[in-house]
């Protein structure tokens, strides 16, 4: 017994709390250990096809490390540090679960999955651990005021990691290890033919094949859903379209990322596929690419001559890298920390550095052509900038077009009309007007 002023407290036996530490610290090492498992089945035992545990060393070994750490650890920490452990990588536990449930929704489970549903319970385990443990720990024994700043802080302090780490890990997390699972019906309004081609790092993607009537053809990226009308608004103008599932995507072999990272080699792929067929000459292949996949075209135009024409709408960056590329003022490096840390998990996942920023690969499609569309308040007004930059900086031939309504990719919806004049247009002096 202690005594504090004219209050009595009870100390609490050394055995009470070494059986209760003990317990805490066993099942929070359990729940950690299930994570553990799914992250090594996810990028050893079972990853995707086409795909090798040598591809996810890093996403493998390092999620791995900080687990084990943070197991070694958990029993000979303070209470604090043992529920921040256990809220953190609660968090993560309950994020690895989000692909099983996914793909249990959208065309059944395989592979990793079972191992990422027993994440789900592993990680309530461990918010309600941390929970507890900060309520259990929680001083009462100092001044009323300072008690509520310190716990005022505490929060403030809580949200920046929210901010800055479990959100960007989370989403990193989720558009690195989800992509459209089901393949869409064709509705192209065209003949077509299933087709597959193989790309150099060994990934078999398939896709759809409208024949061309002109001798010229076009890659529409990305998927077979998004330029479906696209796709069909060509294809009535005589051009062979190729639309197919981008790595990690519907039947296509490899991990998925939604920013598209490495999605360049795909489009090589395609073009290498347009090239051998019979009835698409090898100088008249271009491609049009909505958001991600305008990005996509941008590399892959500028690594390669056999694009001879390109149409990204709606593209803007696919990293801190684009970010820090479209600054105007040091506030706006600032606004960068979240992107950077998002960009951070991003190459932790992938196992990849993040792609060159779009701005510097822009002028090394010259003296190819390039059309740049944007809308005037997609993604809430953030196209612009990137897209006048982007026009800026290229050589000639290019355009530029701002839809003055419509969102993100509505171009063909808001003014079909004007789409297709103005895109067809860029097309056939692009491809059908060469010498």
């Amino acid at each position: 017994m202690t005594q504090a002023g004219s209050h009595v407290i009870a100390a609490p036996s050394r055995s009470g709390l070494l059986a209760h530490l003990g317990t805490e610290t066993a099942v929070a090492r359990l729940a950690l250990g299930v994570i553990a498992l799914h992250v090594a089945d996810d990028t050893f035992f079972q990853p995707e096809p086409g795909t090798s545990a040598a591809d996810h060393l890093v996403s493998g070994l390092v999620p791995l490390a900080l687990i084990a750490g943070a197991a070694v650890l958990y029993g000979r920490v303070r209470a604090g540090l043992r529920a921040s452990f256990a809220l953190v990588f609660g968090v993560i536990g309950v994020l690895g679960g989000v692909e099983a449930v996914y793909y249990g929704a959208n065309g059944g489970m395989s592979g990793d999955d079972f191992t990422g549903l027993l994440c789900i319970p592993a990680g309530l385990t461990l918010l309600g651990i941390g929970v507890v443990s900060l309520w259990r720990s929680r001083r009462t024994d100092d001044a009323r005021a300072w008690r509520y700043v310190r716990r005022l802080l505490l929060v403030a302090a809580a949200l920046v990691v929210v901010a800055v780490v479990l959100f960007p890990i989370g989403l990193a997390y989720v558009v690195t290890h989800t992509a459209r699972a089901e393949v869409p019906p064709p509705d192209l309004g065209a003949p077509y033919e299933n087709v597959e081609f193989t790309t150099t790092d060994g990934l078999r993607l398939k896709g759809w094949y409208i024949a061309s009537k002109n001798g010229a053809a076009v890659i529409a990226v990305p998927g077979r859903s998004g330029p479906r009308k696209q796709a069909k608004m060509l294809a009535q103008h005589g051009y062979g379209v190729l639309l197919f599932d981008r790595r990690g995507e519907g039947e296509s072999d490899g991990d998925p990322n939604i920013f598209g990272w490495q999605g360049e080699r795909d489009l090589h792929a395609a073009v290498a596929f347009l090239q051998d067929r019979a009835d698409v000459d090898p100088e008249r292949i271009g491609g049009i690419g909505l958001s991600v996949g305008g990005e996509m075209l941008i590399e892959a135009a500028a690594e390669s001559e056999a694009l001879k024409a390109i149409v990204s709408e709606g593209g803007s960056g696919r990293s801190v890298r684009d970010d820090l590329a479209n600054t105007e003022s040091f506030t706006d490096e600032l606004t960068a920390v979240i992107p950077g840390a998002l960009t951070l998990a991003t190459s932790v996942f992938t196992s990849n550095l993040p792609p060159a920023d779009l701005k510097g690969l822009v002028p090394r499609i010259a003296p190819r052509s390039a059309f740049f569309i944007y809308a005037r308040d997609g993604q809430g007004g953030s196209e612009k900038a990137p897209n006048q930059g982007f026009y800026a900086v290229a050589g000639e031939p290019k355009a530029i077009w701002e839809v003055p309504d419509g969102g993100h990719v509505g171009g063909i919806t808001a003014r079909p009309a004007e789409y297709e004049r103005r895109v067809i247009a860029f097309f056939d002096r692009a491809l059908l007007e060469r010498s």
